[in-house]
């Protein structure tokens, strides 16, 4: 059991600073977006800036824009390169059980009692956590090695009402596909299918024509 060998903060550590993000030195960079939704095209621009902040133009409807806008903070957002300890200093860890994947149970307490994740092959393949007065538990199916740390690649997300566990809305299955461009690896499309009451509904973002902006 890993547990003999080291302890389940810094086995849980690994696996955290194994993510991929982007540096102190991240420019920023604009592209070109496509949203494909009900049937329905929309083309913009977009600009992500050095702060990780995102800046949507050319486009009139607002609903695609605010949609595209809420993707590209998703993407930064978990680019932000925070230190260990700035996310998990006040969280204490635990191991739980290993499933028959090799994946090992990770039991958080501290400031995030009641959230638990999954490690296996040095990544984090299951998020469990307590977010906003909702659930959301997020399996990684599959990753991108970048050679300078892992990004999920197809992953599933499902959100529930904390005090009841209920279900809230439908599963969604993500995939995302990247480029390098230049020192950066970038998002360059996103697939989401949701399951609804009428169906499965897909949304597909295409980020095309990426440039860095000048440092």
């Amino acid at each position: 059991m890993v547990g003999t060998q080291v302890s389940a903060r810094d086995f849980f550590r690994a696996a955290y600073e194994n993510r991929y993000t982007w540096d102190q030195n991240f420019p920023g960079y604009t592209t070109d977006v496509t949203m494909i939704a009900d049937d329905k095209t929309v083309t913009a621009k977009a600009t992500v800036n050095a702060d990780f902040k995102a800046e949507v133009s050319d486009i009139e409807d607002e609903a695609a824009k605010k949609a595209i806008h809420g993707q590209l903070w998703e993407i930064a957002i978990h680019r932000v390169r925070r230190p260990f300890e700035a996310s998990h200093g006040e969280n204490t860890f635990s191991y739980g059980k290993t499933l028959e994947d090799g994946s090992v149970e990770i039991s958080m307490g501290g400031k995030a009692e009641g959230d638990r994740y999954q490690v296996r092959d040095n990544e984090v393949s299951m998020v469990h956590r307590h977010i906003h007065g909702t659930v959301v538990t997020i399996h990684t199916f599959s990753s991108h090695d970048t050679g300078a740390g892992y990004l999920s690649h197809k992953y599933d997300s499902v959100y529930r009402d904390p005090a009841t566990g209920e279900q809230k809305g439908g599963r969604s299955v993500f995939e995302d596909n990247y480029e390098k461009v230049g020192d950066y690896v970038i998002l360059t499309e996103r697939k989401i299918q949701t399951e609804t009451d009428r169906g499965p509904v897909e949304q597909v973002f295409r980020f095309s024509n990426i440039q860095l902006l000048d440092a």
